[in-house]
């Protein structure tokens, strides 16, 4: 039996694929449109594991793709990763986001359903939540109103899911909602290293830190956080990578499920960028920004559902950011 990873050469696609093939999950079948990846991703991953992956490049908007996929393969469960993910391009760009995350996802389970594969795992995110008025985020607390485009399209697809499995029950779904991706995996062979100017905050300060960029902007110095900037549960991207194999091995009942993946805990985007020049030694320039269209001043979540029903937590918290 195969599994099939969408997304899987992407940032945290690809440090999922690596912890699955080091808990026994061998064939691994990975699709991946490249749009913000590269197909040497592969042989890292190989490098890393000894394991060579199935790759195809590919478009979950595809139809024929995805067929093909399908009937080339006996997959048994989908891990779904594939989507655009920066808050503050969806702002600007949501007939895409719309499209990729939402008109993707709605192919890709059609294509599922054609082929009797009714197991998944689905990438959500804490932007679901949207304000609830507190920064710790507990499953209960439902979908809010999303902040942005990006949040939108993720509760989108949760209820499309939820929808599915009423109308099909026999479906095993699993909805894994998780904080600000960090880190990379220890081999060095891995990490984010988006195509173009990075979205997300560490890959920048990285940047930066070498001279590729010139300055970090800090959006936002008036919150009601400790320092006025705002703040994340920052988790490393191998305890997620983690979350989704644990995550997966439940995948046995039907019914869906929905666990936060994150610490517990949450970091400013100042204390973030303070820990990186500690760290490694180095200055990172950055300037204030105004506030940006979308964005919170704080949350983090509270990971205890995800402990005591997948037997998950987040080992690599504190020492990854430099925090003694």
């Amino acid at each position: 039996m195969s599994i099939l990873v969408t997304g899987g050469t992407g940032y945290i696609g690809s440090h999922t694929v690596v912890e699955l093939i080091n808990n026994k999950y061998k064939d691994i079948i990975i699709m991946d449109n490249l749009c913000n990846s590269s197909e040497g991703v592969i042989d890292k991953i190989e490098k890393i594991t000894g394991v060579r992956c199935k790759f195809y490049n590919a478009d979950i908007r595809d139809e024929k793709a995805l067929d093909k996929i399908f009937s080339e393969n006996k997959i048994e469960a989908v891990i779904h990763f594939a989507g655009l993910k920066a808050v503050g391009e969806s702002v600007k760009k949501p007939l895409e986001y719309y499209d990729n995350n939402v008109g993707g996802t709605i192919k890709l389970l059609q294509a599922m359903k054609k082929h009797e594969c009714k197991k998944i795992v689905f990438s959500s995110s804490a932007t679901v939540y949207g304000d609830p008025g507190t920064p710790k985020y507990v499953e209960e607390m439902g979908r809010g109103i999303a902040s942005s485009p990006y949040g939108e399209t993720k509760a989108v697809i949760e209820g499309i899911l939820e929808s599915l499995y009423k109308a099909e029950p026999d479906w095993i779904i699993s909805i894994l909602r998780y904080f600000n991706p960090i880190g990379a995996h220890k081999s060095g062979l891995l990490g984010e290293d988006p195509k173009g100017i990075p979205n997300n905050l560490m890959p920048y300060i990285q940047k930066v830190a070498i001279g590729e960029l010139k300055e970090v902007s800090v959006y936002g110095d008036d919150y009601d956080t400790k320092d006025g900037t705002g703040e994340r549960d920052y988790i490393h991207v191998v305890d997620l990578a983690n979350g989704h194999v644990k995550a997966l091995e439940k995948l046995n009942k039907p019914g869906i499920y929905i666990h936060n993946l994150g610490t517990g805990n949450s970091y400013s985007v100042l204390e973030i960028i303070k820990a990186f020049e500690r760290v490694n030694n180095v200055k990172v320039n950055y300037k204030i920004a105004p506030r940006r269209p979308g964005d919170l001043s704080k949350f983090y979540a509270d990971p205890t559902k995800a402990k005591k029903e997948l037997g998950w937590e987040a080992t690599n918290r504190h020492r990854r950011y430099g925090e003694r």
